[in-house]
């Protein structure tokens, strides 16, 4: 009887915050035009998570960084001290850091398979030229953060690192001189640096991720959900409606994602290195961020005007693809735009490798030292967590097919679907 007045009391405040936004923004015509939105059931439905686990593990990167923040200090003299302080004097800032480091290579790894499934596709095609576009976006803005916040922690791998990477607008004619002192504050990478990617990392570059995020959303709303092309509607089992039902599924694979990377944090967590001493010569081996290898391995191979061209030809190509793929505009397939697309994996793929398997900075794995770290007490809580996870997932599971078999029998009680 009390669980019944309880939730009678807690539906009709519901109800009646719902009216009170209602009369005032119109919030029941938002919600209807939100309830739109289907996504497609097939074979290849798997590709429709791909979006929403990349924005989930950017509000992660949001959330942790934001913590960061409290305790990091963007100068010259104290930003390794400030991240070796986080590591190991915060309480379970360690942790904290170690999600944001493991988060970061999760968060570019779902948006390149984003980008890559959404090619494969293609998704981009019309009335789709401007999410694509957006998106594109997205991704150079996705590569320009986890560029920004390399340098950071100011340590000797992440000072060489940056300094190579800034050198490379140097090969443009023109403007590279001023784009790389513009890039670095000065001549050489000092505080002015970490102060300015500090600030690209932290406020510019978010900014304009959230603005543009924002935009995509709205464009895929609008648009609704592509099929693959050359996937005949026939194929297509079912509609499940976004926002009653596909969120939820959504949802259990934030929550897998936010157990992986806390499983990832615990069990390696992440290092610091030597600070940076810009006297000493750039270690044998030194080599940047995996996202980047197949860059750096090109242009060790070919002089760097080549290298910085061929990007950027590959850049444009990838932008204006949605016009230049006529056949596919049309619903047919494109032979040659998939034998192009597959041209340029297996380079990335092959540089890629050729760079990874390269010798690289020899160095012994640290030990973290930290109150709140100890692998044998944090295990017990790991499998706790993983409990957690299950049971909700188990939950969110049952709310999702049980949200299905009513949709189904209001679809078969319809008059207007019968008929």
């Amino acid at each position: 009887m009390t669980k019944r007045v309880n939730g009678g009391l807690f539906d009709s405040a519901a109800a009646g915050t719902m009216t009170w936004l209602d009369e005032r923004i119109d919030l029941s015509s938002v919600m209807q035009w939100l309830k739109h939105k289907k996504v497609p059931v097939h074979r290849h439905s798997w590709i429709y998570f791909l979006g929403g686990a990349a924005m989930f593990l950017f509000a992660l990167q949001v959330a942790s960084g934001c913590l960061m923040m409290l305790y990091y200090q963007p100068t010259e003299a104290a930003a390794h001290a400030s991240v070796q302080k986080i590591m190991t004097v915060v309480p379970y800032g360690w942790l904290i850091r170690s999600v944001h480091v493991w988060g970061a290579h999760f968060f570019v790894a779902a948006t390149f398979l984003h980008f890559l499934t959404v090619l494969f596709s293609r998704a981009y095609r019309k009335p789709r030229e401007l999410t694509w576009v957006s998106g594109m976006v997205l991704m150079g803005l996705t590569l320009t953060l986890g560029f920004s916040g390399y340098l950071l922690p100011w340590t000797e791998l992440s000072y060489h690192a940056t300094m190579v990477g800034t050198s490379i607008p140097e090969a443009v004619p023109g403007v590279g001189q001023v784009a790389t002192h513009l890039l670095r504050g000065g001549t050489e990478i000092s505080g002015d640096t970490i102060t300015r990617f500090f600030a690209a990392h932290v406020a510019i570059v978010p900014a304009a991720l959230g603005a543009v995020l924002a935009l995509h959303l709205l464009l895929v709303q609008l648009q609704g959900m592509s099929l693959p092309l050359g996937l005949p509607r026939g194929q297509v089992r079912d509609e499940r409606p976004f926002f009653g039902e596909f969120l939820y599924l959504d949802a259990g694979l934030w929550l897998l994602l936010l157990g992986v990377l806390t499983t990832l944090a615990v069990w390696i967590p992440a290092e610091v290195g030597p600070q940076a001493n810009p006297l000493q010569p750039a270690p044998v081996g030194i080599k940047p961020e995996w996202y980047f290898l197949f860059m750096f391995q090109t242009l060790k191979c070919v002089p760097e005007t080549l290298g910085v061209a061929f990007f950027a030809v590959c850049g444009l190509f990838l932008l204006l693809v949605p016009w230049m793929d006529r056949r596919a505009s049309r619903e047919t397939r494109s032979p040659a735009f998939t034998i192009v697309f597959l041209g340029l994996l297996a380079y990335a793929a092959i540089f890629e490798a050729w760079a990874w398997w390269a010798p690289g900075v020899p160095g012994a794995k640290q030990e973290l030292v930290a109150d709140t770290y100890k692998l044998a007490t944090l295990i017990p809580w790991l499998i706790l967590l993983w409990v957690i996870i299950a049971f909700l997932l188990y939950y969110l599971l049952q709310f999702v097919r049980e949200a299905a078999r009513v949709r189904r029998l209001h679809r078969e009680n319809d008059p207007r679907t019968a008929a």
